[in-house]
């Protein structure tokens, strides 16, 4: 019994088997995927989460106008906008200075106010929240240039504040300093879409070609067996979505792919 006792438990290893490194690449991948989620935007948690927006796609669902350092454009219960006082370091906007941001083409959004009313504006310029639908007056362009933000109107006019009354307006064709603002959201963000994309297609066609012939070829020698045609097809094939497809066949051409018949 004590003979058993001095044999060491644990994972059965076969001779001369290779440590794998695979385990070990998952790990660092693992971590590498914490620190980034670890990572905290500052900016945001200085606005309570609320982050700024800086493409287009972003600015969809809750939003709020941010036009001076934590002061949001502010929905009144008679239709008309004003920008509210500042919120302390640290918290986002109120329910009335929240906007529902609606994409409606490439280009341009509409807005809706707490208040379920489309925002517009008015003959005398000042911003309104009155409309029941959204027509051609409904529809505002944000404006992107050097990193900055403005949204124009479609009486071709960008939207500010009056300093002396504090209501939001829109009367001006150019955008100055005044016009610049910070669009805010509380949504999560999308992944980039580049993480989806297979590190073997990573790069030009040529190398994608090769990564994948690779990785499937079954030659014993190991030695690359890549289709010389031209790659006009597989340019086509990836732009129509067929890829996967056209480089199987171009493999399948030099009978070295193990996934062939």
């Amino acid at each position: 019994m004590s003979e058993y006792s001095n044999v060491k438990g644990g994972k059965l290893r076969l001779k001369n088997a290779k440590k794998s490194k695979n385990k070990s690449k998952h790990h660092e991948k693992k971590r590498k995927h914490e620190e980034e989620l670890e990572q905290v935007d500052d900016d945001a948690t200085k606005h309570g989460n609320w982050w700024n927006v800086t493409i287009f796609k972003e600015i969809t669902g809750p939003i709020a106008l941010e036009f001076q350092p934590h002061c949001y454009v502010k929905a009144l219960d008679n239709g008309q906008f004003v920008l509210g006082g500042p919120h302390p370091e640290g918290s986002g906007p109120d329910p009335e200075e929240i906007l529902t941001a609606i994409p409606i083409s490439d280009t341009k959004i509409a807005l809706k106010s707490g208040y379920n009313k489309y925002l517009r504006v008015g003959m005398d310029g000042r911003l309104y929240g009155r409309s029941d639908a959204i027509g051609s007056m409904e529809q505002w362009e944000p404006v992107f240039e050097d990193g900055k933000i403005a949204i124009l109107s479609a009486m071709n006019c960008f939207i500010s504040i009056d300093d002396s009354t504090s209501d939001v307006i829109a009367t001006t064709k150019k955008a100055g300093e005044s016009e610049i603002l910070k669009i805010r959201s509380n949504a999560p963000k999308e992944k980039d879409n580049k993480d989806d994309i297979p590190e073997e297609e990573k790069g030009s066609l040529k190398s994608c070609e090769i990564n994948y012939v690779k990785k499937f070829q079954s030659f014993q020698d190991r030695k690359l067996r890549v289709n010389a045609e031209d790659r006009s097809v597989v340019k086509k094939a990836k732009v129509e979505g067929k890829l996967h497809e056209a480089l199987l066949d171009r493999r399948a051409k030099m009978k070295s792919d193990k996934f062939c018949k």
